[in-house]
């Protein structure tokens, strides 16, 4: 008894403990990216041991770096946005299962995910997710409803020298510019809705002679007021692992990745902004590996073209020029429990309409894009496996940074006395801003396994932005953390789940708007050094196998039933309790 007795002690103490911590931060709108089946490796010249080869060529896995993860969904921030928040079993996965649950703000919860092994290993299946809320309507008396659903088919194809995945997803997120606190607008019609299609190829030799991996992904995207944005890429990896260096033991890994990006958006409203960027990149490694240390060197290289016009600008504007960006890095293994680690790196980003949706669904939909460039990025760490009981890792780093992207509030776009207006127009909406500036990062991870059943973790990181022109950088927290663990009893028949989730404080822009003079017009202040509370997010969850095929489970989330806001005026939903029903087979 003592067995089950403890562990859940611990979850309370850890629960009770970390929810005094103060001013600390939240990983917010860490979606999904639904690309079913598909198994990534990470883009580095050290060796990589694949999981996946044909079945004479198998291998044990580690004992908890490698786990048969479900295509369900995790704990999620509270926010009203529709969120994905199921629990799961880990490495108990089966990829046919249906599920459903309900909870109060009307909130509706479905999965579905449903494969099939043909012949010659050919595997072909479908996965959907949706879920909804009716919003807040005791706190705004306009519509604040949201939902979101995506609909994906998959193909995985598994022969003698490589895999084969292809998969590709529709999806639909519908959402309310709700976020009126400068103004008591009423009823209003607040919709932006965006579709968006996805088709994704990928192809990975078990090998890694010559070429090592090829992936394709491409992106459709239009929304409620007539944006567009088509984006293809296209990344081939090519290497040379394993080669000896005398009798030294040192092995040699040389690495080249090659990859071509291509972004168009058009927006229809405002200043009607419109952007089209091709990039070409180059990667090279080499790679001196002993044992558990070694030494990568590399370079980076970009290629871009970029053009932007809008109906301000006399002409279009183009930019084509060519970036270098260094790649190096280090590792000294004195043991396995204490590796140190450091070096460098850097590179462009593309900003996509589609990826700015990702961080903040309530910009307008009229954007100015430009890449960010990390001129460099240097960082030192510790990281080690202490008897394959706790794993951690932490670092510290500073870089240099052009065009760092992040949100603006927008202000009242005319100042008209009227309520009449478009969904956007109520100093409700965000727009990307860019700024020049160094960056300081504290980060650390930790994982603990005290029993088999057992798994605790927990993160931290600490970024702070020195901009050129902005005293601030605003809704960006200084400051985010998290703690989870997962605990399975009853010989693995229920699981129980935790994870809290903290924020420190963000500095935002914000307006105060007042009607003035005849005919009545609209004065706007700005104020720009309002603050956005931090917050912290307590989330329970429980799932209890009744039978082999047939589960039930409980979700609590915001258990602390705090209505903060993820961007100012966008308050989330209190304390939610979803129940539901699982199906597997």
């Amino acid at each position: 008894m003592m067995k089950y007795i403890l562990p859940i002690i611990f979850l309370g103490m850890s629960s009770v403990a970390f929810s005094q911590i103060k001013e600390e931060k939240l990983i917010l709108n860490k979606k999904r990216e639904p690309e079913i089946k598909k198994i990534e490796k990470k883009k580095t010249s050290v060796e990589t041991i694949k999981n996946y080869p044909p079945e004479e060529k198998s291998q044990n896995p580690v004992k908890y770096t490698i786990t048969d993860v479900p295509a369900v969904s995790d704990f999620k921030t509270s926010t009203i946005q529709g969120q994905d928040v199921t629990p799961k079993f880990e490495g108990t996965a089966q990829n046919n299962y249906l599920q459903f649950g309900m909870g109060n703000y009307g909130k509706i919860l479905g999965d579905m995910n449903i494969s099939k092994t043909l012949e010659n290993k050919l595997e072909v299946g479908l996965d959907a997710h949706f879920l909804s809320t009716l919003g807040l309507k005791k706190e705004y008396a306009w519509d604040s409803k949201q939902s979101a659903a995506t609909v994906g088919a998959f193909l995985n194809s598994y022969g003698e020298k490589g895999k084969f995945n292809l998969n590709a997803e529709y999806g639909l997120n519908n959402n309310n510019y709700y976020g009126i606190y400068a103004l008591e607008p009423g009823d209003v019609d607040l919709d932006q809705r965006v579709n968006q299609f996805k088709v994704n190829g990928y192809y990975d030799f078990y090998s890694n002679e010559i070429l090592n991996d090829v992936r394709v992904k491409s992106s459709f995207l239009k929304d409620h007021f007539d944006a567009k944005e088509n984006q293809v890429s296209i990344l081939a990896n090519l290497s040379k692992h394993g080669v000896e260096v005398g009798g030294s033991g040192i092995t040699l890994n040389a690495d080249l990745g090659v990859g071509l990006e291509a972004v168009k958006s058009e927006f229809a409203i405002r200043d009607k902004n419109s952007s089209n960027f091709f990039n070409t990149s180059l990667t090279p490694k080499v790679t001196f590996r002993k044992g558990d240390s070694y030494l990568m060197l590399g370079s980076s290289f970009s290629f871009l073209n970029a053009k932007n016009n809008n109906d301000l600008l006399a002409e279009q504007m183009k930019n084509s020029k060519t970036y270098w960006f260094p790649q190096a890095e280090f590792q000294f293994a004195a043991a396995k429990e204490f590796k140190f680690y450091g070096g460098v790196d850097g590179g462009l980003k593309l900003n996509t309409y589609s990826d700015l949706l990702q961080q903040n669904p309530f910009i307008v939909s009229d954007q100015y894009l430009k890449p960010t460039e990390t001129k460099y990025h240097f960082y030192v760490g510790l990281r080690g496996d202490i008897d394959e009981t706790f794993k951690y890792d932490f670092s510290a780093g500073y870089g240099k940074m052009r065009d760092i992207m992040f949100f603006k509030a927008n202000d009242l776009f005319d100042n008209i006395y009227t309520l009449n207006r478009s969904a956007y127009n109520y100093a409700n909406t965000f727009s990307a801003v860019y700024d020049d500036g160094n960056v300081s990062d504290i980060k650390g991870s930790l994982q603990y396994f005290p029993l088999e059943n057992l798994i605790v973790d927990a993160e931290v990181k600490f970024t702070k932005f020195d901009l050129k022109n902005y005293e601030n950088i605003y809704n960006v927290p200084l400051l985010n953390a998290s703690i989870g663990a997962k605990y399975t009893m009853l010989d693995k028949k229920l699981l129980l789940g935790f994870k809290g989730i903290f924020a420190s404080d963000r500095t935002t822009n914000s307006f105060a708007i007042e009607g003035v003079g005849s005919p009545m017009m609209y004065q706007s202040t700005e104020n720009t050094d309002d603050k956005v509370g931090g917050y912290a997010d307590l989330n329970l969850s429980a799932e209890y196998k009744i039978y082999k095929n047939f589960s039930i489970f409980a979700i609590g989330n915001n258990l602390f039933n705090s209505n903060y806001q993820t961007y100012k005026g966008y308050k989330v939903l209190g304390a939610q309790i979803l129940g539901g029903v699982k199906i597997t087979f």
